[in-house]
Parts: structure tokens; sequence; C-alpha cells
């Protein structure tokens, strides 16, 4: 088999093109194929779709497209201008290519795959591309998916926040509970942040949500209840976010006590804060004995462990009305307990306690949105953090978007 007709068939080539020479320059590392249309070829005007004559040859371009044998690969060829009768002479763009592209659009699909497995310099030294090459792919990748994204909100949303730097910079996430995909990333996480992703959609469309999970930070709660209708029935508190709450305060009340016993030569405490912080069913089995003795001591932490761990039965309920009855006792256990912080964490949720009873009728939780935080955090974690934000907004809606990122190829085309 001669090289042009193996080029022709590794490059899928149809009616009317075919290859005319191909180099290899094998220490170079590089291939170029030249391909040329049949001369008797019918075009169409790119304005009108109406026949129209070749009026002459545009100057040659050169596309990167898929290695062969570790060898880079470039197609050439002089596009096609046409007289049209209505709208003059036009060229005829590629079709494997995007307009203004240095690449096909297979090579595309490639840098794509990389992308998603390693960060951005990873696949400059798979591709041997430039990092300003690399990232503008991600660019139109995301450009891409986003441009044939369907418009819509999702009928369960999750709110979240994630750090963009130090200094309490951060990004507002929402996303789609029954999906499993960031649908916006937004600057800070104030009122108007969470606002401008709800002011896309009329009202008839913000009606259609039946159920927002986010944590009990006001500027969120606020904007929720301003754009979505009946907003007050279909907000819910996540419970992972409640119970931090008063696992948080069974830290403080435990820090509180090791200075106190410290200055009495009792180090009851030292060393065992992981332990307080766990649930019971999570404290290693090596380490069991040990705590199963510090419980037995009569404690202040020991005391405020126990409430935070009767709080997990709450969730267990299935009807709103056995789990208030059940908070009840657990509130004025909390309050009457002598441990402040305990007490402050028991009020926090008292207030909140509405959106934490509306749990028990839809029943999500905002695990989603920190499960997409530990992705997020990996990309972060490989591309070594994020100067730019807008670059950071770029990588979540890649890697976290459930977005349609690949070119697409129609029938007829080159390949």
């Amino acid at each position: 088999m001669k090289d042009t007709e193996l080029y022709a068939a590794l490059l899928h080539l149809r009616h009317p093109w075919k290859v005319t020479e191909v180099k290899v320059d094998i220490t170079g590392g590089r291939i170029d194929v030249w391909i040329e249309h049949a001369p008797d070829t019918k075009w169409l005007c790119p304005e009108c779709r109406r026949s129209a004559p070749l009026y002459d040859h545009g100057a040659e371009r050169e596309w990167r497209h898929l290695d062969t044998c570790d060898c880079k690969t470039f197609v050439h060829t002089r596009p096609p201008r046409v007289q049209c009768k209505e709208h003059g002479v036009r060229q005829i763009g590629p079709t494997w290519a995007d307009p203004g592209s240095h690449y096909t659009l297979k090579f595309e699909s490639h840098v794509i795959d990389t992308l998603k497995e390693c960060d951005v310099m990873g696949a400059t030294r798979l591709t041997g591309l430039l990092w300003d090459a690399t990232w503008r792919i991600v660019e139109k990748a995301v450009e891409r998916g986003q441009a044939r994204k369907e418009r819509r909100i999702p009928a369960r949303l999750n709110i979240d926040e994630k750090s963009f730097a130090r200094r309490q910079r951060y990004e507002t996430l929402v996303c789609d509970q029954d999906r499993g995909t960031v649908e916006y990333v937004v600057d800070d996480r104030d009122q108007s942040s969470l606002e401008k992703y709800y002011q896309q959609f009329t009202l008839e469309e913000r009606a259609e949500v039946k159920a927002v999970a986010m944590d009990m930070w006001d500027p969120y709660i606020a904007a929720t209840k301003a754009f979505i209708p009946e907003a007050e029935n279909k907000i819910v508190f996540d419970k992972f976010h409640i119970v931090r709450y008063v696992t948080d305060a069974v830290d403080k009340v435990r820090r509180a006590e090791a200075k106190q016993l410290a200055t009495q030569g009792d180090s009851s405490l030292k060393g065992t804060r992981h332990l307080w912080l766990a649930n019971k069913d999570n404290v290693p089995e090596w380490r069991k004995p040990e705590f199963d003795a510090i419980r037995k001591l009569n404690l202040k932490t020991g005391r405020a462990w126990a409430i935070k761990e009767a709080l997990r039965k709450f969730w267990g309920y299935s009807y709103p009305a056995r789990a208030w009855a059940f908070f009840k006792c657990w509130y004025y256990w909390a309050t009457h307990s002598k441990l402040k912080p305990i007490a402050e964490a028991a009020k926090t949720i008292m207030r909140h306690l509405p959106n934490v009873l509306t749990y028990f009728k839809h029943r999500i939780t905002n695990a989603l949105a920190e499960g997409l935080n530990s992705k997020i955090q990996m990309v972060k974690e490989m591309a070594c953090g994020f100067r730019n934000r807008e670059h950071y907004r770029t990588a979540i809606y890649f890697h976290c978007g459930g977005l349609d990122l690949y070119p697409r190829l129609e029938l007829g085309e080159l390949w």
C-alpha cells in the first residue's frame, strides 16, 4: 500500500478529498500530509447554501492531527473559495477544524480526554502543546458545552461555597442534586451572588424548584426566599452542617476542660481530640478500650459527646411530628447541660428548626455538593492552585459541570 493510500484510509477521507503527498521526517518526529479536492467538485456558498462555482484557493494552511507512531502529524491544504452570485467570494471553511483553529477536531478530542485525566501541565507534556494552547482548548470545550446545555433550573438544588484562596475569598456553587453536576459558579458568597443565578430564570421556571439544600448561611437563605416561590417549605438545612455545629461545640468544651485539667496535672484528655469528634461507630478498634475508660470519668467533655451522639437519632425518624417530639427532649437536655457551647449550638438549631424539619419531607442533604467540593479540591491541588478566578471557574465547569465538551463531526465531513 502506498503512503498516500495509507493516510487516506487513516484519515477516513471521502470524496472529493484525496491525499496527494506524504512527507516523513523521522529525525524531527514529524509527518506532513497534503490533501486536495477533486477538480469536478461542486460547492455550496457557506452563507446561503446555494450552489456556487469554484473561484480560487486561499493560502495553504496546516492543522495538527493525531500522532502517527509518536510522530506529530500535520494536515495541509489550500481552502477553496467560491463565487456566490449574492454574497460574492466566500471561503469554504474546513469541516475538520473550528474556524481559526490550528488543530483538527479529532486532535482536540484527544486533548480533552488527556485533560480529564491530568492537569494542564501534564497534558502539555503528553501532547507537546504549549500551556496557552492547551488552556485555550479547555476554554473552547467549556464554551461549547455551555452553548449546548439545556436552559433549565433543576428541581432539587444544592447550594454551597468553595474557597478560592486565602483571606476569606469564596465562590458560590449551585449544584444539581439529581444529575450530580455543578450548574453555576459565581464570585463570593453574599446574597447577590446567588441571586445572579436565580435571575436567569422566569418566575414560572423558579416555581418548579422542589427543594434547596444549603447550610444556615443568611445570605443564601435571603436570596432563596426572595426568588423561589414558597421557599419557606423548600429550604432544607443540611444535616451534616447541623451536626458539625454540635461537634464544634464538643471540641470547645474539650479544649476548655483540657486546659483546666492541665493546671491540676491531669492529662486525661491529651491526644483524644479525634475520639470526641468521631461518632461511636467510627472510633478505631485499637482505641476503643481507651475511649471507653475516658468516658467513664466524670468529665464535661463526656457529657457533651453524649449529647452530640444523641442528636444523630433525630435523622432516623420518618415523620416530622415524631422528629419534633424527639428534638424537644434533646433541646431541653442540651440547654440545661450547663455546657455553654452545647447550649448555644442547640439554640442556633432551634432558631432554624422549621427548615431543619423540612428534611423529613424532601430527604436531601448537601452531601452531593460536598462530594463535588472534594473533586474541585483535587483539581485545585493538581493545578497547584489558581491565581485567576476565571480560570478556576472554567476548571470547575470542565471537570464537574457535566457538559458535552467534545466537538462533533457531521455526516459527510472529512473525517
